[in-house]
């Protein structure tokens, strides 16, 4: 047989599918399908209707995202009217959910959904075994008339109409598919290769069937600029399927053209995997983000929010989260309802704890108001009375225990501080009124003071002789003049009290040098072993003296200098500790006046 008898049709290998399986392509339905978004419940009912109505196969990722979804949404309202229930003063652990009424509806829907899958999926994989007896019927029949040059002569026409036969047959199982194609070529590349019809015939064969081909090259080709890359990857399914029910072409032809359609379905497939992976990407992005506003959320110490306005920037912060959250796009879908519920976990706890602080702060107000109502009572029965001085200081008191209560709620605060504000002002007003002409007379007596206090002053700065008897007197004249204003009284005495404490000490240190140089005089005439034994009772004097310093020293450190008994307290020890301070200084002198005496003994 010469070289351009040999068959046309028949290309040297097989147009690869663009797919492992049938199974992948519905992956990618479901992959797109999952994708179509539901602003509502009854739009995924109504879906899932329309579904049922078509009576199509339903691809199982659209079931799966119309669950998902329905579930997603119910799960939001849920989560919406719990918020609402919290917000209002409602208990967390109390909350139960509204019945959904479209609840049953979709799980029939859904039911449905899936038996009418099931059933046509059982119906397709009938049929497709039923279409592989069929073209194995074929594949054995081309067989047989492969057997001789002679019997391919004679059937051409009837290879024609099993050529035809085989084009209207559909699908058969995937696992089946490449064999099966592989054996319907080599019967049909050997049919041809014995064929012995003129050169026309096989021309015109090899024409036709190149015309074909070049028109779904060029079809694949303009796919590759398609914009929708999943409908140009379905598009290419088609084609293929097309590809592989044409004959062959030209045998030095073949390597060409099927290299073309193999390069355009490349660039296809490389785009529309990119697809998938940039979703893919896009997803994980959209997991860090959301996992990033779980962890934010988590890491709130709600333990440790003690005010209002903490409490109102962190909701502010939660409810932007909250936003954020919406906005960004679907994650995994293996992860998403996990993640889904951790972030709604962490916000729950947040305005859990939120409901429980602020009925904790309103049972904290309203007791604070009763304590201020009963201060407001106390005060009230007060404001009448005329014994000024007793009352005012009542009064003071309940103003002070006034300022240590806490909040009170906002619609009874400004009511309440009036009604006790009234109360006080209005006895210090008729104080006021009584005491008018008592003021200029305790002005009076404060200038007395200080005219007094500066007398004594003028008989330190001197050193005047009498001081003592001075101070007496003063003291005495002191205590004749009358009271002073109130508000001056603690400062004036202060003052009178510095001044005197300075005579007695410049007469106190005039004192004690006397004794130090009466007892220089006295041990002069002393003896050696007297002279050791008035060390030695010195020396234990002066360690005696210095324990008391350091306990006084030690117990300064115990006591409060805020409160008015601390202050006191810590005063008197103060001078106490100046006073040993001395007293262990002249002991020192003296010790010191002993060992000289001791030594000069020596000598």
């Amino acid at each position: 047989m010469s070289e351009i008898e040999k068959n046309p049709l028949v290309e040297t290998q097989a147009p690869a599918s663009t797919t492992d399986s049938p199974a992948s392509v519905e992956n990618v339905a479901d992959q797109t399908a999952s994708r179509m978004q539901y602003a509502t419940k009854e739009a995924v009912i109504e879906r899932a209707k329309e579904l049922i109505e078509a009576g199509r196969p339903v691809d199982r990722g659209e079931l799966d995202h119309l669950k998902q979804t329905y579930y997603r949404l119910h799960t939001t309202e849920a989560a919406a009217e719990r918020e609402a229930f919290i917000a209002n003063g409602g208990e967390a652990s109390a909350f139960l959910p509204s019945p959904d009424a479209h609840e049953e509806t979709f799980k029939t829907l859904i039911s449905s959904l899936r038996a009418q899958r099931a059933r046509i999926a059982e119906q397709q994989e009938q049929e497709r075994q039923n279409n592989l007896q069929r073209k194995q019927a074929i594949i054995e029949r081309l067989k047989a008339l492969t057997a001789s040059a002679e019997e391919a002569d004679k059937a051409y026409d009837e290879v024609k109409e099993l050529q035809a036969a085989w084009k209207e047959i559909g699908m058969v199982p995937p696992e089946a598919t490449t064999d099966l194609w592989k054996n319907y070529h080599l019967y049909t590349e050997q049919f041809y290769d014995l064929l012995r019809l003129n050169h026309e015939m096989r021309a015109y064969d090899f024409k036709k069937n190149l015309e074909a081909k070049e028109q779904l090259i060029a079809a694949a080709e303009s796919l590759t600029t398609f914009p929708d890359v999943i409908s140009a990857f379905h598009q290419l399914q088609t084609l293929h399927e097309e590809f592989r029910t044409i004959g062959p072409v030209a045998k030095e032809l073949r390597e060409d053209v099927w290299g073309r359609f193999k390069a355009a379905s490349t660039i296809i497939n490389k785009h529309h995997q990119e697809h998938f992976e940039q979703i893919k990407a896009q997803e994980q992005e959209n997991l860090n983000l959301k996992t990033a506003l779980c962890e934010k959320i988590e890491a709130i110490d709600v333990d440790s929010i003690q005010s209002m306005s903490q409490w109102d920037k962190l909701t502010k912060e939660v409810l932007e989260a909250q936003t954020e959250w919406r906005g960004i796009g679907f994650t995994p879908r293996k992860v998403n309802a996990q993640i889904f519920e951790r972030f709604r976990v962490a916000c729950d706890r947040f305005f859990s704890r939120k409901s429980e602080f602020f009925k904790q702060h309103r049972e904290a107000q309203s007791e604070n108001l009763t304590a201020k109502i009963a201060l407001c009572e106390q005060a009230e029965a007060l404001k009448d009375s005329t014994d000024w001085n007793a009352t005012a200081t009542k009064l003071a008191e309940l103003q002070k225990k006034w300022k240590t209560i806490g909040a009170t709620p906002n619609r009874a605060s400004n009511s309440v501080w009036k009604r006790f504000n009234e109360a006080c002002n209005h006895f210090f007003d008729r104080r006021s009124e009584a005491t008018s002409g008592q003021r200029e007379e305790e002005n009076k007596h404060l200038e007395e003071k200080q005219a007094l206090i500066a007398e004594l002053e003028t008989l330190l700065e001197n050193k005047a002789d009498g001081l003592r008897e001075a101070v007496r007197q003063a003291q005495e004249k002191w205590n004749a003049i009358g009271h002073v204003p109130y508000n001056k009284k603690e400062k004036i005495y202060r003052q009178f009290r510095a001044v005197v404490d300075k005579i007695f000490d410049y007469l106190s240190e005039n004192a004690e040098r006397r004794r130090i140089d009466n007892f220089r005089k006295n041990i002069a005439e002393k003896g050696g072993s007297a002279l050791s034994r008035e060390r030695q009772r010195l020396q234990r004097l002066f360690e005696e003296k210095k324990a008391e310093l350091q306990n006084y020293e030690t117990n300064l450190g115990f006591f409060n200098s805020k409160s008015k008994t601390g202050n006191s307290l810590m005063a008197d020890i103060e001078r106490k500790i100046e006073k040993l301070r001395k007293e262990i200084d002249s002991i020192s002198e003296k010790i010191n006046s002993v060992v000289e005496k001791i030594k000069e003994a020596g000598e």
